[in-house]
């Protein structure tokens, strides 16, 4: 009776060469991978729970903020009307739709927002070419930054246009690929999509949110690996057409910034005050509500002065530690995204809140002329508390797919084909990394 001979590992018959180790290592991957999904299955992605850092620091903020609010405002609201809360109670309210708007944009797959990139952008620039009609805008200080519409309250529409503008240049940028370092595709379509944005903010005038609005799409654009050589000559185009563009009251405040003690009473007086009170609050400062020099716009523009007067040093460090620590958890989700949409959404929404927080900052200390932007989370306003909540959401939605360092993902794109499985951020000036075969280490 003739018995065939047994047949080796992997198939091979007497005679046939033994398997390279490439293709071993490809078997045994493939053997220990999950089955592949049947069309009509649906698709589960893993789920893990948002990042809490980011999340205690965005409710500590909002805590301080609301605390200094009513602190800076009380008297104020109490010799106008009689009432304390004149100021910090909508600003309470509108921390709680804030709250509730971040809870639901965490739970919604951030993904979706590719789907209304497009009309929520359209929808934002509409709203600030509304805001050139008298009937609906509220001009304050000689800028129409406020829009009015019926019973609506008012609302800033700048603070719609960044984040509309952050989620579609993420979705455009990921789109595109390596296609962006061309200037036909990638330069030249930049500008169109980011100067109407710019111009019409500008125009309102609104010099300090137009800065917010250039850096966060320039860090966006230089992330998505944008040639060096047009970023440079478009920060020099930018630069120079501020200049040209400056009004008489904004060349009067670089005036200003640069020798404040020439007119402490007049044009100088905000960022007189504004160094006085940081200098009253010494190391530890002076307590709650026990403020002594009056600070113009305390519970506004200026309230990181405030805080410096009533809780010293301490306070302010506390303060940029909190932004630190929102910059550095943002940043760490980009890195971890699970696509380079997320990616670059993630990236885009931390650039826009830290810049603006520094360049708050930088105004009292002085270290940059007087812009008027808020400080995200902390100065009163309905309209930037909510969409920072809504961004803030966005940002823990996608942290809930971050993927740890070495981890295989089956669902995940073509992007994430770097050695440690992790979103693909180009950078400035490098190459598109293929995705690596199975039978690579």
């Amino acid at each position: 009776m003739n018995v065939a001979p047994p047949i080796p590992r992997f198939g091979r018959r007497p005679g046939e060469e033994p398997p390279t180790e490439a293709v071993t290592r490809q078997l045994r991957r493939t053997a220990n991978r999950a089955p592949a999904k049947s069309p009509t299955q649906v698709l589960q992605r893993e789920r893990h729970q948002p990042d809490y850092l980011i999340l205690v620091v965005v409710i500590a903020l909002s805590a301080i903020g609301i605390l200094m609010v009513f602190s800076s405002s009380a008297m104020r609201g109490y010799v106008a009307a009689e009432d304390p809360f004149a100021t910090v109670g909508p600003q309470i309210q509108w921390a709680v739709l804030g709250i509730g708007a971040m809870l639901v944009t965490m739970r919604v797959d951030y993904r979706y927002l590719r789907l209304v990139s497009v009309p929520f952008l359209a929808v934002a620039v509409g709203l600030l070419i509304l805001v050139f009609v008298d009937d609906f805008n509220i001009v304050v200080g000689g800028s129409a930054r406020w829009l009015k519409i019926g019973p609506l309250p008012a609302i800033h529409p700048a603070e719609i246009a960044k984040l509309a503008m952050v989620i579609y240049l993420a979705h455009w940028f990921a789109r595109r690929g390596t296609g962006i370092r061309g200037f036909w595709g990638g330069t030249l379509p930049f500008l169109v999509i980011l100067a109407p944005i710019a111009a019409l903010v500008f125009k309102e005038p609104d010099l300090g949110t137009t800065t917010v609005i250039v850096l966060t799409g320039f860090t966006m654009f230089f992330l998505a690996g944008a040639n060096l050589f047009h970023l440079g000559v478009m920060g020099s185009m930018a630069v120079m057409a501020v200049i040209v563009g400056l009004r008489g009251y904004q060349t009067d405040r670089i005036r200003t910034w640069l020798n404040p003690w020439s007119d402490p009473l007049g044009d100088g007086f905000h960022t007189v005050q504004g160094l006085l009170a940081l200098g009253a609050g010494g190391i530890a400062g002076r307590g709650l509500g026990q403020s002594l020099v009056t600070v113009p716009n305390a519970f506004n523009d200026f309230i990181f002065a405030e805080v410096g007067q009533e809780f010293g040093l301490v306070g302010c460090v506390v303060v940029i530690a909190l932004f630190a620590a929102l910059a550095y958890s943002g940043a760490r989700v980009a890195l971890a995204a699970p696509d380079t949409f997320g990616a670059l959404l993630a990236a885009g929404i931390t650039g826009w809140l830290c810049i603006q927080a520094f360049i708050n900052i930088a105004v009292v200390v002085t270290l940059v002329p007087i812009t008027g932007i808020t400080l995200p989370f902390l100065s009163a306003g309905g309209s930037s508390l909510i969409i920072s909540f809504a961004a803030i959401g966005i940002l823990l939605s996608i942290s809930r797919e971050t993927i740890e360092k070495g981890t295989w993902n089956d669902d995940a794109i073509a992007d994430r084909g770097r050695r440690d499985r992790r979103a693909h951020l180009p950078g400035a000036g490098r190459r598109t990394v293929a995705p690596r075969s199975l039978g690579r280490r």
